[in-house]
């Protein structure tokens, strides 16, 4: 039996999280011979002018963008939608369409869907959906008490990474040629911080932690990313805005920990890519980050919003023999979330929702 044809749909061509794993699970469908496209709903204005992915429409739910969507998803046997833009986009453009799609639930339902009619809402367009993949078992218990989905079409799939992009930095001299790639300190403590500078990323809650480690210890921040709070933030000393970059690796092996300040997330791509790298972080305890980050194992977690703790939480792993965080965090995710097994599941999935080929 075939392989079923899937179509992957991602809100925009940017680089971000739920359009990152959408990316690479399509690649490395394409990689084991199975039909897979992908396709944005809309352009966005900082996509990377050579994001080589087709765009549907002018907007999310255009009548010409569902249009068109209904038109990629005839050429398939199944649609993948890729975080909440898409929800509403495949419920109504594939209404009554022989394509079934299946939703993958990227963010914490609890935070995006707090007010009672935006809860009644995304409840009856999840029930559009022939199956619900959630990337955290928490996730599913979530979906499943909050919206009534029944069991049976719901499936814990994590979210993933693929391992050989992105390796620890093989020795000292590795670090210090990607702190020299990224024009960065060569020998002061470095933390990273990587992700959308908006407000439930907390950048400024980065900030205000690094502002409180003490100046003797000659510590620096380096912030990947872009977003509608880039105006706003006021770097002090040692900080680096690094912009958007197209590869966080080279951060990642630049870094001696990474630094995670969210308000709300689900399973963050980021924590993921930075274990793999042999990076331990500190991160806030929101959503489902204990998934990836196990207290006192490959990192440390605090709550949210509280820049102080934040601050003794990095001055205590800068201070620490951050190598068996490192490998403890590296082996962690080489268990539970390499695309290579992730994808072996969603294989399975697939082949179980697509509809039959005549």
């Amino acid at each position: 039996m075939a392989d079923p044809r899937v179509l992957h749909v991602i809100t925009d061509p940017r680089a971000r999280g739920a359009q990152r794993l959408a990316r690479d699970l399509h690649r490395e469908l394409l990689r084991r011979g199975q039909p897979s496209e992908l396709a944005a709903l809309h352009p966005h204005p900082d996509a990377a002018p050579d994001a080589p992915v087709p765009v549907l429409g002018p907007s999310r739910h255009h009548p010409a963008t569902l249009r068109a969507l209904r038109r990629a998803a005839a050429r398939a046997d199944v649609v993948v939608a890729h975080g909440s833009s898409t929800l509403m986009a495949c419920a109504l453009g594939l209404f009554a369409a022989r394509t079934p799609f299946v939703y993958v639930n990227i963010g914490d339902p609890r935070h995006w869907t707090a007010d009672p009619l935006r809860r009644l809402r995304v409840g009856a367009l999840l029930h559009r959906a022939a199956a619900v993949a959630a990337i955290s078992p928490h996730a599913a218990d979530v979906l499943r008490t909050r919206f009534r989905l029944p069991a049976r079409r719901l499936h814990t799939l994590p979210n993933a990474r693929p391992a050989d992009r992105f390796p620890p930095a093989a020795d000292r001299a590795a670090k210090t040629a990607a702190r020299a790639e990224l024009g960065l300190p060569a020998d002061a403590p470095l933390i990273a911080w990587v992700g959308a500078l908006s407000p439930e990323k907390r950048p400024d809650l980065a900030l205000a932690a690094h502002a409180l480690l003490p100046e003797s210890a000659g510590v620096h921040l380096a912030l990947a990313g872009e977003g509608p709070l880039r105006p706003a933030l006021a770097p002090g000393p040692r900080t680096h805005l690094l912009g958007p970059l197209a590869d966080p690796a080279p951060l990642y092996r630049a870094a001696d920990l990474l630094l995670l300040t969210s308000d709300s997330e689900g399973v963050p791509g980021v924590l993921i890519e930075a274990a793999l790298a042999g990076l331990p972080a500190v991160a806030t305890d929101v959503g489902w980050v204990s998934d990836v980050v196990r207290p006192g194992e490959g990192g440390l977690l605090v709550p949210p919003g509280d820049p102080a703790a934040l601050a003794t939480a990095l001055r205590t792993l800068l201070a620490a023999d951050r190598t068996p965080y490192a490998a403890a965090a590296r082996s962690h995710a080489l268990a539970h979330f390499d695309l290579a097994a992730v994808t072996t599941a969603w294989q399975r999935l697939l082949r179980a929702v697509a509809r039959p080929r005549p």
